[in-house]
């Protein structure tokens, strides 16, 4: 079993940098407050529930006004540890008693939430979209609920689990619950329930997942006979949503093949792989909107001519945001432009989201210089990064190539660490990045890394709030993506804590995340899965790269890979945060001069460590 994080502190011995480590956290936990509407929102839960069996009572205290302190309360998950916004609500099993909590309207950034097994009684609130905007996970069964199933639910669209079995849940389904198209489990047995089931887009629903309602008929159940008047309108809807949805499914797929076999005919045509690109070119006198002085006269036309009129064999880079450019200007400037996939912003949604991506500045982000939008294009325009990225880097040396040393894989780690700990941490709006790999590392002239895609997962998913707490889709490189995700569909920093384990691994190991070349034939899993069967045998110094045994490194190796299988352990809460991520790794590379001293503080606005010393002696005498 790995250390945990205090064994692995321990391990470093007491240097001056983990002092200050301890003080930053001990003055940040005195001079940070809470977020005030999720305490609201907790206070208001605690006081409109009973709770015979003093499960709240004795574990919510709001007399704590350190930063974080709710996330330590029976049942709630925050979306950061230090930070005091809910995440999900769990509470099942035990004996609350009441009608739903509405003062829930105050845990904006919820996602889950789960109260099953309790005796909450009442309707379900005819304004629950309102109430629970966000939620992917809503679980109410064996309650004592009574009423109709309020149509309002249907607006709750990221749903992807729905419980309400095993109340006293009378009258029909709403068949708007049909357009939940989100959903994967759905259940409402054991009500009192009466007419047609919904028919879900994406999912099939079991038949057990309608037990024990007499008068629920269609899909699993079978056909619905002699059905009245007043249940017949219902009915009709449900049909006319399930006729409209299936003819456009049928004129989908015969699009597809359509699209397909014009694509196969028009290959020829479009050899440089741009023909989107000559589709714009009336469009060229339109200006870039820069944020660097230094490119601020630069127009479409421009980035054309850059690019080839972005000509395939100027692709530097894909991924699921987008195509990566290289553009070299007339004067010899190179610069990076992205095309990106569909945003599905309005043109004052992507302007406000470009200002917010604009603003944000840190020495190991990519800087963004600009953004153009013309048609259906949107076109970000980023400083180039010569020395590529990180993967490229590790995984294709060519026969005769040179193996990077540990020293810049140190480096690398330590930088990145820095750059993701402060979207998490400082930045304003925080950013959850969602999709880390080795990939979005990219290098500068000096071997610095430079963090890509930051906030594109946000800008992808135009449902997001600036508090970027979720995102339902498939985010993530395969190989990188946290185990909880593929439960939850919920983002979280531990999650890009996990995403970023498995690139330091790749740094130690020098193999990808999901082939392992070193490892038995029969072995079939990924990365992380061989790391772990290595940890149980005791054989984990085996991981390391052999390109780096034996050369004075051996000590620093060992601890950089015990750090990065802290990150990636299955359960998120005992991860580190980014944060401590960056310091274990700072203080691992600390003779190396990577880091200035003051660095310990670049995340913080609380002043020097000669003031952090004394404001911590005046608060202890």
């Amino acid at each position: 079993m790995m250390a945990p994080l205090s064994e692995l502190m321990f391990c470093f011995q007491a240097r001056p940098t983990l002092v200050i480590i301890s003080i930053w956290f001990i003055l940040t936990e005195s001079i940070c407050f809470a977020a005030q509407s999720d305490v609201d929102c907790l206070i208001s839960i605690k006081n409109s529930l009973e709770d015979p069996n003093n499960y709240l009572r004795n574990s919510w205290n709001f007399n704590n006004i350190t930063n974080g302190y709710i996330c330590k309360f029976t049942g709630i998950e925050c979306w950061h540890d230090d930070e005091n916004k809910v995440l999900n609500i769990k509470l099942p099993d035990m004996g609350l008693r009441g009608e739903f909590p509405q003062g829930i309207v105050n845990c904006s950034s919820l996602t889950g939430l789960d109260l099953s097994h309790n005796n909450i009684r009442g309707n379900i609130p005819n304004n629950i979209s309102n109430l629970t905007t966000y939620l992917t996970t809503l679980d109410l069964s064996f309650n004592q609920l009574s009423g109709e199933i309020p149509e309002d639910l249907a607006k709750c669209q990221y749903l992807n689990l729905l419980k309400l079995d095993n109340n006293q849940l009378s009258g029909q389904i709403p068949p708007q619950i049909a357009l939940l198209n989100r959903i994967k489990t759905f259940s409402v047995a054991n009500n009192k329930l009466t007419g047609p089931v919904p028919s879900f887009f994406n999912t099939t629903i079991p038949a057990e997942s309608y037990a024990g309602n007499v008068g629920l008929c269609g899909g699993p159940l079978g056909s619905c006979q002699n059905v009245s008047k007043k249940t017949r309108a219902p009915a009709i809807v449900a049909a006319a949503v399930a006729g409209v949805v299936i003819a456009a499914l049928g004129v989908g797929i015969g699009m597809f093949f359509y699209l397909r076999k014009v694509s196969r005919t028009k290959k020829d045509e479009d050899p440089l792989g741009n023909k989107w690109a000559r589709s714009i070119k009336g469009t060229k006198h339109t200006k870039l909107k820069m944020f660097d002085k230094a490119v601020s006269k630069m127009n479409l036309r421009d980035l054309m001519k850059a690019t080839n009129d972005f000509s395939k064999e100027n692709i530097i880079g894909s991924g699921r945001t987008g195509t990566m450019y290289k553009a070299v200007l007339e004067d010899g400037t190179s610069l990076m432009v992205k095309r990106l996939q569909d945003t599905q912003h309005s043109e004052k949604e992507f302007m406000s989201e470009m200002a917010t991506l604009g603003s944000v500045k840190h020495r190991n982000l990519v800087p963004l210089l600009g953004f153009c939008m013309t048609k259906k294009e949107r076109l970000l325009v980023y400083k180039n990064m010569p020395n590529g990225n990180l993967h490229d880097k590790l995984h294709e040396v060519t026969d005769g190539g040179k193996v990077m040393d540990w020293p810049p894989r140190l480096k690398i780690a330590i930088g990145a660490a820095k750059g993701f700990a402060w979207l998490h941490h400082t930045c304003n709006p925080r950013i959850i990045h969602r999709n880390i790999s080795s990939k979005c590392i990219l290098l500068d002239v000096d071997y610095e890394p430079k963090i890509s895609d930051f906030g594109l997962a946000r800008l992808m998913n135009p449902v997001d709030t600036h508090l970027s707490t979720f995102v339902n889709g498939d985010f993530g490189e395969l190989g990188y993506v946290a185990p909880e995700y593929t439960r939850t569909l919920t983002a979280t920093p531990k999650g890009d804590v996990y995403s970023f384990g498995v690139v330091l691994l790749e740094l130690v190991t020098g193999e990808k995340p999901n082939y392992v070349k070193r490892a038995p034939e029969s072995f079939k899993g990924n990365l992380v899965e061989w790391i772990s069967q290595l940890s149980s045998t005791s054989t984990l110094q085996d991981s390391v790269d052999t390109a780096l045994k034996g050369k004075g490194y051996d000590n620093e190796l060992l601890q950089f890979l015990k750090v990065a299988c802290n990150c990636v352990v299955p359960g998120p809460k005992e991860r580190p945060t980014m944060f401590e991520v960056y310091q274990l790794l700072r203080a691992i590379g600390q003779k190396y001069s990577f880091t200035t001293e003051d660095d310990i503080l670049a995340l913080s606005d609380v002043g020097d460590t000669e003031q952090l010393v004394e404001l911590i002696v005046a608060r202890d005498s």
